[in-house]
Parts: structure tokens; C-alpha cells; sequence
């Protein structure tokens, strides 16, 4: 891998074609022109490496690209207007009417509705499969299966993949491989490192860091990425405007010290919890407790701010309660900005007309944010005394 400052500072800033500017310029410009004809057609017959028309090469788009594949030690890679996006784009250009997909059980929402509601109603099919497992997801492979999609881990209850025995029994069987590496980011798990065919991040979290731009991110080989760009990138028009590129840019200079902040502050706030007599059980990569926290160290350098625990209480109001008493924490939905936040999943039972969420209502998801640990931990405490 390229050295990691060379990336998050400089990579792909060709400062000397923009007036030495320490920043780069936010390239607004839909349209690009030429003066001669054959420079015309070149531009045309290959859109992703030349400027021709933004939604499919933008300059400062291309910044963004180059230092992306960079961190995740790709040859290229993609970005969208949302995780989403991305995840749509990676999963349709792998599988036809016809073809099977094995997934890990209990994905992303979004990934659940494309598999189940979407690409069902043309012809794909799939098998939700316990990731723990190795063996389940070679028993689910089919003669017809083309794409294994794994999160690794997911972003609830954290469950892991072995990514190099994946991506083995991948290519054993001739089947793309697909990870969301939206969890650990490439500062603490890189998945191509492992075999994988192409990694897919939402963004959002902690790529950008600040809350303030959607977007999705492949990485992968050239010939892969090349085949979806021609595809379902430039089909489907899911892009990035080239003013979120800049800020995504912006975002990945702090991207190391973001997550070692939340990485350091999470692991200490985490060992609070879980000797606390108020929480039954922390789920945590990195906890001594969890299941298979070798393989975590095996392949994670690190966790990032994101955990859940399930509070030791037999009533959802307790639960409720100790969601209002918080102060010093945001109920929201996403992680990886600046800003601590609770995911409180008693939200999700008792809706008139809606099924109750499969998981338990006194779950709660943490993400810790880059406030100082003490000052969450002193928040935790006196919400803690009304279960």
C-alpha cells in the first residue's frame, strides 16, 4: 500500500495545474470542450479516463477515485451518489435473470430490499446464509450462483466473515465476491488484501466524517470497475456532484485521526458498559466476550466507534426512559461524523400497522463520536439510574 499521508494529503492533486492552490478546485462544470476533432472522439470512446461530460468523468471526482482505490489497495474505483448506489451498481453487474446470489443473513435494509423486492421480480435469486460459517456458505452455492456478498462485519450486531477462506471458496467456485467494508473503512480492514473481487463502502460514515454528504464508494480491479462504469454507472446515472467530491476530499484528510479518536474512545467506553450491572451483554469485535474476536484480530486493525449492548431491564419503558435521559447523545440513524449518536431499537416495536423488528427492543447501537469519553461515560451513568 502506498504510503498513508501521501494518499489523505496529496495523491492525484496536481496543484501545479491549478495555481499551486493547496485545495483543489470544485470543477462545477457539467460539460467539457475541445478544439480538436480527434481529441473529441478519444474523449468519447472512453469516458472514464478522459472529460467529456460529468456524469461520467469529473475532474475533481477523479481525485477523489484516485486516493479511494488507493487506500483500499484497488486499481480503480467508483463513487455514487449514495451507498445504496454503489451496492445496486456492484450486485446488478453480477447477476442476470436466472442467477443466484448466496448473501450473509440480516445485510443493509437497502441490500435486503434489492435482493428480495427488487432483482426477484427479474429472475435473481438468492439464499441468505449464516456468514459465520463457512461451510453453510459453500452448501448454499448452486451452479448457477454468480456473487457472494458479505458485510464484514455488519453494523448492528457485528457478526464477521473469514474473508480469505471467502474469497477462496469464491474463486473455487468462479463467483465474484462482494464486502461492505462500511464498518472498519480501509484504516483498519482492507478486504482485496484478502481475495475479495470488489469492496464497498457507504461513504457517508466515516469516509467523509462530517455528516453532511451521501454517497457510495466501489473499489476493485480495473477490468471490474471498467465493466461496471460502462454499465450500470453510466446507465443508471447514480453520481457524485463534483462539490461532494471536494468535500469528501475534505473529509478524508482527518480520516486516520477521526478514527483512532472514536477507535481509542469506543474501546473505553466499552469496557465501562460491559462491567456495568444495568447492560446484559455488550456486542463488541474487539470485546473479550465476543465470539470470534480472533478472527477480528486477524483481520481488523481496529473497530472504529460503533457497538451495540442490550440493557438488562424486562420493560420497554424502562428503555424509553433511559433513551430521554440521555443529553449528551443524538437519536439518528448512520455513524461515523463527528457526533456521538444512539440507534434505539425500541423505536421500531409497537408501530401501528408495522411488523416489530427482529431485534430485541432493549438493543441499543452506540456510535462514539470525537467528544471526550469521560463526558459521554458521566451522560451513560445518569441515564442508567432510571432502568
Amino acid at each position: 500500500m502506498q504510503n498513508l499521508n501521501d494518499i489523505l494529503i496529496h495523491l492525484g492533486e496536481e496543484r501545479e495545474k491549478y495555481f499551486n492552490a493547496v485545495s483543489p478546485p470544485i470543477i462545477q462544470s457539467s460539460n467539457f470542450c475541445f478544439k480538436k476533432l480527434d481529441d473529441f472522439r478519444t474523449a468519447f470512446l472512453d469516458e472514464m479516463e478522459s472529460h467529456l461530460y460529468t456524469r461520467g468523468n469529473n475532474p475533481t471526482v477523479g481525485i477523489l477515485r484516485k486516493k479511494l482505490a488507493a487506500l483500499e489497495n484497488a486499481e480503480d474505483a467508483l463513487v455514487f451518489g449514495s451507498g445504496c448506489a454503489a451496492i445496486a451498481a456492484a450486485v446488478m453487474s453480477n447477476a442476470k435473470s436466472g442467477d443466484h446470489v448466496v448473501c450473509v443473513q440480516s445485510p443493509y435494509s437497502w441490500t435486503y430490499k434489492l435482493l428480495t423486492e427488487y432483482l426477484s421480480v427479474y429472475g435473481v435469486t438468492h439464499t441468505f446464509v449464516d456468514g459465520t460459517k463457512i461451510e453453510e456458505i459453500e452448501n448454499a452455492i448452486r451452479p448457477n450462483t454468480t456473487l457472494l456478498y458479505l458485510e464484514s462485519p455488519n453494523s448492528i450486531t457485528f457478526e464477521l466473515q473469514d474473508l480469505e477462506e471467502c474469497a477462496k471458496l469464491a474463486k473455487k467456485h468462479g463467483i465474484v465476491s462482494v464486502a461492505d467494508n462500511s464498518y472498519c473503512s480501509p484504516i483498519f480492514q482492507r478486504p482485496l488484501d484478502y481475495g475479495i473481487d470488489i469492496v464497498v463502502h457507504s461513504g457517508t460514515k466515516y469516509l467523509n466524517g462530517h455528516s453532511d454528504v451521501v454517497v457510495g464508494v466501489l473499489c476493485g480491479k480495473k477490468k471490474m470497475i471498467k465493466k461496471i462504469f460502462d454499465a450500470e454507472y453510466m446507465t443508471l446515472g447514480g453520481i457524485l456532484s463534483p462539490n461532494d467530491a471536494f468535500l469528501m476530499i475534505r473529509g478524508l484528510r482527518t480520516l486516520e485521526l477521526r478514527l483512532n479518536r472514536s477507535d481509542e474512545s469506543a474501546r473505553k467506553i466499552t469496557n465501562w458498559l460491559e462491567a456495568h450491572p444495568k447492560v446484559e451483554k455488550l456486542i463488541y469485535p474487539f470485546s473479550l466476550s465476543f465470539p470470534q474476536l480472533e478472527l477480528a484480530k486477524k483481520q481488523m486493525g481496529g473497530t472504529g466507534g460503533l457497538f451495540s449492548v442490550i440493557l438488562k431491564t424486562k420493560n420497554i419503558q424502562n428503555v424509553e426512559n433511559f433513551f430521554h435521559k440521555m443529553e449528551r447523545f443524538l437519536f439518528a440513524v448512520s455513524w461515523g461524523g463527528h457526533e456521538s449518536l444512539v440507534l434505539p431499537f425500541c423505536a421500531f416495536h409497537n408501530i401501528p400497522g408495522r411488523e416489530n423488528s427482529h431485534h430485541p427492543w432493549n438493543l441499543v447501537r452506540f456510535y462514539i463520536g470525537l467528544e471526550d469519553p469521560d463526558w459521554l461515560i458521566e451522560d451513560l451513568e445518569q441515564a442508567m439510574s432510571v432502568l
